[in-house]
């Protein structure tokens, strides 16, 4: 089994004993991200904007993996108050907008935070 774990640069430090991913036999596994400024170590105040961040990180963390967002199969997301649940998809649609990948929303207590997000995705072999 091939497996190697990845930690990206410009992205927020993992706050516990984790890593941002790990690449095994084709796939990145994301940990589950939340909405920390890599910059600042802050969290934005609005939902929208939270989930942005919590998106960009995700993001961050799959190219540094060798992947990207067109290339994730699946997503697990995790809010807060499912009433934003429109909210959340607005801005989802900003990051899959084609063939977006299968996903499962649920609402959850998080600590300090109002979204989290992990996700699996195809890594192209070279």
């Amino acid at each position: 089994m091939n497996r190697e774990t990845i930690t990206a640069d410009n992205a927020p430090e993992p706050a516990g004993p984790y890593s941002h991913a790990v690449v095994a036999n084709g796939f990145v596994y994301i940990s589950g991200q939340g909405p920390i400024q890599p910059e600042t170590g802050e969290m934005p105040d609005s939902f929208e904007e939270q989930v942005r961040q919590t998106l960009n990180n995700v993001k961050t963390i799959l190219e540094a993996a060798g992947s990207g967002l067109d290339h994730v199969v699946k997503v697990n997301a995790y809010i807060t108050d499912l009433t934003r649940f429109s909210q959340f998809n607005e801005v989802y649609k900003e990051f899959f907008q084609n063939a977006p990948p299968a996903r499962t929303t649920v609402a959850t207590a998080l600590l300090g935070m109002l979204v989290e997000v992990d996700c699996v995705a195809i890594v192209e072999q070279i």
